[in-house]
């Protein structure tokens, strides 16, 4: 498959001398491993890139962070062993915190605050920002989850395309068409199919949707002041100065709603036909014969369970099914008082796509990640999703509507209701023949989601940039964008006559009443 798809990219696009592109990771996990193969793809359609990697940010347990950057070049940037030490050290704190279901949006702020003091630094440093602005980028692919992306791109002068590393309607706007009434907002954990009490809790998370957007905003607020000439008036502005949108999803998943001509869906970059596991692994899969076996992992940056009874209930769910147990899960960090099931095996690193694509492969337990679930559609695998945080409540909700599987949150597990589950999802057949359903719909896309992102990439780098593709709304004030002004004068212009009416008759009384006592 890799041969014919560079063959049919030499075919379906026109030539293009090679581009500068400046990609830019600025967090580890899955986001890295996005932008680890965006970027090698477009080197090896020949454009000259670089990735700004920093260093320090939550690493992949057991994998290396050298990724394909042979491919490319790296330039990397960290803020120095203490501070990384410390960070880490909070992040797994955060991770236990999610296990007991304690994610809250006052968490999400204290980590962009995070951010945004890794932002002042990065920006700070006159080294790295020379060289990149000495290097004439003619076009930066960034991390739109990030704002110090776009702050970034802005001090550095270069056109920029943003790539979401999640579904369209994530934590921070850029101004789709969203009407409430069947587009759930971000953290509404609704499905596209509401009722009169979700079409109203849609509203009210709509409402709050931009003054959490203004709270993210302020934590950067100081960051782009401090270092820009002409700071933003916020993210929005930041947002809709992208020459380009895409995210990492699909309508396999994704609910449908209206598009912008400057928005792409590319879900599917880390997609590949499975390949034969090792032979340890492979010897391992065939004592369970017709059983099977399950996949669990809760992600890129949790490696392990550090909740001890929830561990405790996970444990003794998988020691009461007959499939093997292939868990991502540091090993070194075991609990040496609990007995490991002779069906579950712990691996630090486990290669992903290969197992789901193992005819032997029954389910896939998983945190709701993004990735983890395109990965799941492309090798019809049903899922059980336990998710933690951040956007992975609202996947799992798409995930379930869609038949791909059924969520447990982490804080209800029981060993009763964990093995019954699982029974369920890999009895019932349902199951199994929705997840083959989208996996038709997710491969018989025309274009490869790789092939598609170098098409637009290339689109925008041939016609000068994307002002063709972004509306005018994107200048509008908020409140022109929503007719509010229209709205306001419709109001004064029903109003004034109204009070006018009220005032003549008013006088015209007063004038009555004061002829009769004289």
């Amino acid at each position: 498959m890799g041969i014919a798809f560079w063959i049919f990219s030499l075919l379906a696009l026109p030539v293009l001398h090679s581009a500068k592109i400046l990609t830019v990771c600025l967090i580890g996990g899955s986001h890295y491993l996005l932008l680890d193969e965006i970027s090698h793809n477009l080197h090896q359609h020949g454009h000259e890139v670089r990735m700004l990697l920093q260093l320090g940010n939550p690493v992949i347990t057991g994998f290396s962070y050298a990724g394909r950057a042979h491919s490319y070049q790296t330039s990397t940037w960290s803020l120095g062993e203490k501070y990384i030490e410390e960070y880490n050290s909070w992040f797994l704190e955060q991770q236990t915190q999610f296990l007991l279901g304690r994610d809250n949006f006052k968490n999400f702020l204290h980590f962009m605050g995070h951010l945004s003091y890794q932002c002042d630094r990065l920006l700070g440093d006159k080294g790295v920002i020379t060289f990149l602005q000495s290097e004439r980028y003619d076009i930066a692919i960034l991390d739109g989850f990030n704002p110090c992306s776009f702050i970034l791109a802005r001090k550095l002068g270069v056109r920029y395309i943003a790539f979401y590393p999640g579904t369209l309607n994530g934590p921070l706007s850029i101004a789709l068409p969203s009407p409430v009434s069947y587009i759930p907002v971000f953290g509404s954990q609704l499905s596209d199919h509401m009722n009169l009490w979700g079409r109203a809790k849609n509203l009210f998370y709509s409402f709050l949707a931009p003054v959490g957007q203004e709270l993210v905003w302020s934590t950067f607020r100081e960051v782009a002041e401090r270092h820009l000439e002409s700071p933003p008036g916020g993210l929005e502005e930041l947002h809709g100065g992208a020459e380009l949108w895409a995210f990492n999803t699909d309508f396999s998943l994704e609910f449908p709603q209206p598009l912008m001509p400057y928005t792409v869906l590319v879900g599917g970059l880390l997609n590949k036909p499975a390949k034969p596991p090792e032979q340890d692994l492979e010897s391992w899969i065939s004592n369970f014969e017709e059983a099977g076996f399950l996949v669990v992992t809760l992600g890129s940056m949790v490696s392990s369970v550090s909740v001890d009874p929830l561990l405790v209930e996970l444990v003794a769910g998988f020691s009461r099914i007959p499939q093997g147990v292939l868990w991502r899960y540091d090993p070194k960090r075991w609990p040496s008082h609990l007995d490991r099931p002779p069906n579950v095996r712990l691996v630090d690193w486990l290669p992903l796509n290969d197992l789901l694509g193992h005819k032997k492969a029954r389910l896939f337990i998983t945190h709701g990640g993004q990735n983890s679930l395109l990965q799941a559609v492309y090798h019809a695998v049903p899922v059980l999703g336990i998710p933690l945080f951040g956007d992975q409540f609202d996947n799992v909700v798409r995930a379930e509507t869609k038949g791909l599987g059924l969520t447990i949150n982490p804080t209800q597990i029981t060993r009763e209701l964990l093995s019954s589950t699982i029974r369920t999802l890999i009895q019932d057949i349902r199951f199994k023949s929705s997840a083959s359903s989208l996996s038709r719909i997710h491969k018989s896309h025309p274009v490869p989601p790789a092939l598609r992102l170098i098409q637009w990439v290339e689109h925008v780098l041939h016609s000068g940039g994307g002002t063709h593709l972004r509306p005018a709304s994107l200048s509008q004030p908020w409140y022109q964008r929503h007719l509010l002004d229209l709205v306001l004068l419709f109001f004064l212009g029903l109003l004034g006559p109204v009070v006018l009416c009220w005032t003549l008759c008013r006088n015209k009384n007063r004038r009555a009443k004061h002829k009769k006592t004289q």
